[in-house]
């Protein structure tokens, strides 16, 4: 079982540079407690300070090494060449595999000020994907019809080795999408367990049904890790009793590094391959510590 991070990328307003910092502290702490992969997400149009994915990861990789790092794109939002530049360069700075995590997207405050429709954001991610695969692996692309029109783009660099594509998603025609067109499906931390469950079996008849092997299975999880379970209970109990995200409080997991080791060892159980943690405290200290007693549940799952 892989553990790896998404950190948060959207903090309560305040000094701009500090929000940076602590993102930077937190990859360093993820680094040093040996997580497996590093990952950002994708939102725009935010009343608070959120750190875009490209030049934030971009900083985040001199503290990563080579384990697999990546970043999530709302793919209707991008144009698919800028997405495949961007990969292509980020790539070109990691030292080690790129991850593209992708999603439709949700909420209309995103797709009006890009200026599409949430009707439309199926069609533009399937046709941004084959764009972006087809320019990552070198080739030259011409699109005649479909959202983007394209006439022979190439990028450069090219990714130095082939990309990973992760593809999110709960609803039946996501899940699909998954099965046919990505390398790994990645599960939403609004998942109940019993969710997790059923999402895993309709991804693997998915992936029968159309004739490839479901070979890895993500699952972001929305953690606090401490000492003991009454330490981390003090810490999260108070964010996920206000209605944390609007999640099943089942859907997230606080405990001390036992707790938390049989939470995700239940994930792997279901058929999970990695699970990706974001952290629900807003208190650094406490986010700094909560990655050292993940480096304990990561070498109690191995």
């Amino acid at each position: 079982m892989n553990v790896g991070v998404s950190l948060r990328s959207g903090y309560a307003p305040m000094d701009a540079r500090a929000g940076a910092t602590w993102m930077v502290e937190r990859a360093r702490a993820a680094a040093r407690a040996g997580l497996d992969s590093l990952f950002v997400g994708d939102h725009h149009n935010v009343p608070v300070p959120y750190y875009q994915n490209v030049p934030i990861l971009g900083r985040l990789l001199a503290e990563w090494d080579e384990r697999p790092a990546g970043a999530l794109f709302l793919l209707p939002l991008w144009h698919p060449i800028l997405v495949a530049e961007q990969i292509g360069t980020l790539a070109a700075i990691a030292r080690g595999p790129f991850v593209l995590q992708c999603a439709v997207g949700a909420g209309d405050e995103q797709f009006r000020v890009f200026g599409t429709a949430l009707r439309d954001r199926a069609r533009r991610f399937e046709a941004a994907l084959d764009v972006i695969r087809a320019l990552c692996a070198g080739e030259t692309v011409t699109v005649t019809d479909g959202p983007w029109p394209i006439d022979r783009a190439r990028i450069a660099p090219v990714p130095p080795e082939p990309i990973d594509v992760w593809i999110g998603g709960a609803s039946a025609r996501a899940v699909d999408r998954a099965a046919r067109m990505g390398d790994a499906f990645l599960i939403g931390p609004e998942a109940t367990p019993p969710d997790v469950v059923n999402l895993v079996d309709v991804y693997r008849d998915a992936c029968t049904r159309h004739g490839r092997e479901a070979k890895r299975i993500a699952v972001r999880r929305d953690v606090h890790v401490a000492a003991t379970d009454a330490r981390a209970s003090a810490v999260a109990d108070p964010i996920v009793s206000r209605g944390y995200r609007g999640f099943d409080p089942s859907a997230v997991v606080v405990g001390g590094p036992d707790r938390v080791t049989e939470a995700f060892a239940a994930l792997k159980a279901a058929g999970c391959t990695d699970v990706i943690v974001r952290h629900l405290a807003e208190d650094q200290p406490s986010v700094l510590e909560s990655f050292s007693h993940l480096e304990t549940v990561r070498r109690n799952l191995r």
